[in-house]
């Protein structure tokens, strides 16, 4: 709900904070003091046209500013945050919510700026911030269901789970027969293009799978063309090391080696080796030398005798593969591993160009059980949603009636279309027969400002409970009615406040009797200023007074004013 209304140099208002709770706060006032002004800094904060006409006179901008309550989950709160904007989160009562600031000023040169969570937006997306948050129901607007995609919205929550069950359905199968008749459509379109994308694909295909690469080959390959290559050096390093390990295999050679003087170091000191712990410990230490450098000889032999089994066809073998790998990973990929992963995408991209004609028949197939089904469920759709038509037409019709216009009835078209769409095979539309016999108008022709606010008021107090905006404000809802019919009004919008917050501007006292808030818009002397209180409930009787007789002192208009308070709390 709105916490609270920041007017700044708007019309005649020069400063106004407006504190607003739960529940039904009325504006009223006398003519001219302003209370238009909260409807407009409201649709300015909707995205509504930015009039430089609106700043008051001597001023430089106009400012409408107001601080939001809405519950964690709120579609508002996703919208603030991805548009750069920022969300005072807390916790009442045990429940998350956030606070969002939402500013829009315009200039004297028409100028505007609007900010959303404390940073500056798009206009239009303070709009779609804005129309999640409140619904405005002007004398020269309906901006909440003027849409067929809103008033779509609105008899399908008003419907229910049948409906929404229905719809889900339907948009499955939808989704699935746009698929294959998009698939079949391209086959017979782009048949010769797609001939020869399947037909570059198989043959690079064929290119690669002729070479038959393993994932990493390249890799080893080009360490092993590597070892190959340094054939002899690495050869005669092993030679030689294993040489002065373990020594030569000529008889002739001296036995000037590691192996041999480790042995000697080893004999001389386990000759000693009993006298003293230490120098055994230095001879043990010694062996593991003597085994290690033994060991290691053995395997630099082994080593060097390996090399020669394999030589120069070995590598003439590995030079031949790793020019047939060069050749993939110049076309297909700088790794073996990429060109791997390209040949799956292709094979994946030729899976879908080629229709063979088994497929297609297949495909064809499918899309006449798809249509079937989706014939049926659209069927199933009207029917459900003309029933919930004729609930919803009675309901609000009856709340007509209570609201001064007995012979007006709500009429909700449902008609079957030729075409799907996702939300089915139908057109819906909200009209007005206003008096029996009378050709139904859609909504806003033929309907003055104040009869559409009261047709609005009863959609809203039907819809409330499936379809909820957090805040409702009626802009002279009451115009043109008065008496049993202003009671009623007011009622009803008591009803509508115990699930929403409902703002109202009016000049009936029977419809501000029913207020959980009065607030007050008072002009000056000369009219050139205005001001906004919140009165409590003594102040309250005397602005009722004012409303029923024009004279506030009047005992007899105030105990009236007291008697209208009592009996809307009755």
């Amino acid at each position: 709900m709105i916490e609270e209304i920041h007017i700044h140099d708007l019309g005649v208002i020069t400063d106004a904070v407006l504190p607003l709770g739960p529940g039904l706060s009325v504006l009223s006032g006398e003519t001219g003091a302003g209370k238009t002004m909260v409807v407009t800094a409201l649709g300015m904060l909707l995205g509504n046209r930015a009039d430089a006409g609106s700043v008051r006179s001597g001023s430089a901008k106009a400012l409408a500013e107001a601080t939001v309550r809405v519950p964690a989950e709120h579609a508002a709160i996703a919208l603030v945050e991805e548009s750069g904007g920022t969300v005072d989160r807390e916790e009442v009562d045990g429940a998350q919510e956030g606070l969002v600031l939402l500013s829009r000023t315009v200039s004297a040169e028409g100028r505007s700026r609007a900010h959303v969570g404390g940073r500056s937006a798009p206009v239009g997306t303070l709009g779609a911030v804005g129309e999640t948050l409140v619904a405005v129901h002007g004398q020269s607007d309906q901006l909440r269901l003027k849409t067929a995609a809103a008033q779509r919205k609105a008899l399908d929550d008003y419907a229910g789970r049948p409906v929404a069950e229905e719809l889900a359905l339907f948009r499955e199968k939808l989704a699935r027969y746009r698929r294959v008749v998009a698939t079949l459509r391209a086959a017979k379109d782009n048949a010769r293009e797609r001939a020869l994308q399947a037909q570059s694909l198989t043959t690079a295909l064929a290119e690669i799978d002729a070479v038959e690469p393993v994932p990493g080959e390249d890799t080893q390959l080009d360490a092993e063309s590597e070892k190959l290559t340094n054939l002899e050096a690495l050869r005669s390093a092993a030679t030689t090391a294993r040489t002065a390990l373990s020594g030569s295999d000529d008889d002739d050679a001296p036995d000037a080696n590691a192996v041999a003087l480790l042995s000697q170091a080893q004999q001389a000191l386990d000759n000693e080796s009993d006298a003293d712990p230490d120098l055994a410990a230095l001879a043990a230490r010694v062996r593991e030398l003597t085994v290690v450098a033994a060991d290691v000889a053995a395997d630099l032999s082994g080593y060097a005798s390996g090399l020669d089994e394999d030589g120069p066809a070995r590598l003439a073998q590995v030079e031949s593969r790793r020019s047939a790998l060069r050749t993939l990973t110049k076309k297909y990929g700088a790794t073996i591993d990429e060109v791997l992963s390209w040949a799956d995408e292709a094979r994946a991209t030729l899976d879908e160009l080629v229709v063979d004609p088994q497929r297609e028949e297949e495909l064809r197939a499918e899309g006449e059980a798809l249509h079937a089904a989706l014939e049926a469920h659209a069927a199933t759709l009207l029917e459900l949603r003309r029933a919930a038509a004729e609930r919803l037409s009675a309901a609000v019709s009856e709340e007509l009636t209570a609201l001064a216009m007995p012979n007006a009835t709500l009429v909700v078209a449902v008609e079957a279309a030729e075409r799907f769409t996702d939300d089915g095979r139908d057109t819906i539309e909200f009209m007005l027969a206003p008096h029996a016999g009378a050709t139904p108008r859609p909504l806003g022709k033929g309907a003055s400002g104040g009869e559409l606010s009261r047709i609005m008021l009863a959609l809203e107090v039907v819809l409330s409970e499936v379809d909820p905006v957090p805040t409702f404000v009626f802009d002279e809802v009451d115009s043109g009615v008065g008496g049993k019919a202003a009671v009623e009004i007011g009622r009803r919008l008591k009803m509508l406040a115990r699930n929403v917050q409902v703002l109202v501007v009016t000049h009936l006292p029977q419809v501000a009797a029913f207020a959980d808030q009065h607030v007050l818009v008072t002009k000056s002397s000369d009219s050139s200023v205005s001001d906004v209180k919140v009165l409590t409930d003594e102040e309250r009787v005397v602005e009722l007074a004012r409303m029923l007789a024009g004279h506030e002192d009047s005992d007899a208009a105030r105990e009236h004013a007291r008697e209208l308070m009592r009996d809307a709390t009755a």
